[in-house]
């Protein structure tokens, strides 16, 4: 049985009272205390629940929003999907998580763009990048784990550009353009993967050191 969480379901409620109210005063403590109004919390609230003001919130709702892409993957049969098609598939579940509210993520990029928020912005990237490659499967732990984030994280920026400039709903434009960088990535990942085994098949560098060393000596000793 999930235990509730009082103050996540008061978070929770204000974000959603939030949100309308965004396109017209952007993210900002007007606009918190806007939803505290169309809340049933008491007055302050925004205070108590988001201390870090509209930055906060802009955070937590992108962690919400990674727990849907989250539940979203693991209702896939993920086992019978290649890989460039569960990142799809990830990163697409994240866009239509944004639902109604484009304006509101219009708004956070220029939010997290101003100085205070310069470190939000990657942070929030990553953390979204790292949600995909987690529930679709990745275990890596060596650099490769720091590079996929990496590339993903530019993948999910630069779409999401795309998504939100799309005004179609069926998005194809927006779809087609990530069809593209996710067909880099994958280009990527083979040439890196070729590149690897090709390195791997080759002596290290200590082993051709010792044998010019050692090699010599022993010849030395022959004669």
């Amino acid at each position: 049985m999930t235990k509730i969480d009082p103050s996540h379901t008061a978070r929770l409620a204000l974000l959603q009272a939030t949100l309308p109210h965004i396109p017209f005063d952007g993210w900002s403590s007007k606009s918190l205390k806007r939803g505290v109004e169309n809340s049933d919390l008491p007055k302050g609230s925004e205070e108590l629940y988001f201390p870090g003001g509209a930055l906060e919130m802009i955070e937590f709702w992108n962690a919400e929003m990674d727990k849907v892409v989250e539940a979203k993957l693991a209702k896939l049969n993920l086992k019978e999907m290649r890989i460039r098609d569960k990142v799809t598939a990830g990163v697409l579940a994240r866009f239509y998580a944004i639902g109604p509210y484009e304006e509101a993520a219009r708004r956070a990029i220029s939010r997290t763009a101003l100085p205070d928020g310069l470190l939000l912005g990657p942070k929030i990237l990553w953390a979204a990048s790292d949600t995909i490659w987690r529930a679709i499967g990745d275990t890596s732990t060596d650099i490769n784990y720091y590079s996929k984030r990496t590339t993903l994280s530019a993948v999910i920026s630069t779409s999401l550009a795309s998504w939100l400039s799309d005004d179609k709903p069926e998005k194809n434009k927006a779809r087609a353009f990530l069809d593209g960088r996710i067909e880099n990535v994958m280009q990527f990942e083979s040439a890196k993967f070729k590149a690897k085994k090709r390195l791997a098949k080759l002596p290290s560098p200590a082993e051709i050191l010792g044998g010019l060393r050692y090699g010599r000596r022993r010849r030395r000793r022959r004669h």
